[in-house]
């Protein structure tokens, strides 16, 4: 992982939750940690890592993600072991 990553890491889970992450530096850290991506129907996004299945929703129009899918994330790097 490069220093943007673990910067978007870290804005991942700091509290309070912030709304203001572009998706697609999120999709780069999954890349970063080894997920597989997969493009789904319409704004969709299947991602697995360590074996933990979830799917987003890309934003749109805007490219930043809001508070929810955040917390989404947040949730889905947890499960998959990271911190």
């Amino acid at each position: 992982m490069n220093s943007k990553n673990i910067k978007i890491l870290d804005r991942i889970f700091t509290n309070p939750i912030q709304a203001n992450i572009n998706w697609t530096d999120i999709e780069n850290l999954f890349i970063a940690l080894g997920a597989d991506i997969k493009e789904g129907r319409g704004s969709r996004v299947r991602v697995c890592l360590n074996d933990v299945v979830a799917v987003f929703h890309r934003p749109h129009p805007k490219k930043e993600t809001d508070k929810g899918a955040v917390k989404s994330v947040r949730k889905f790097l947890e499960n998959a072991g990271v911190k």
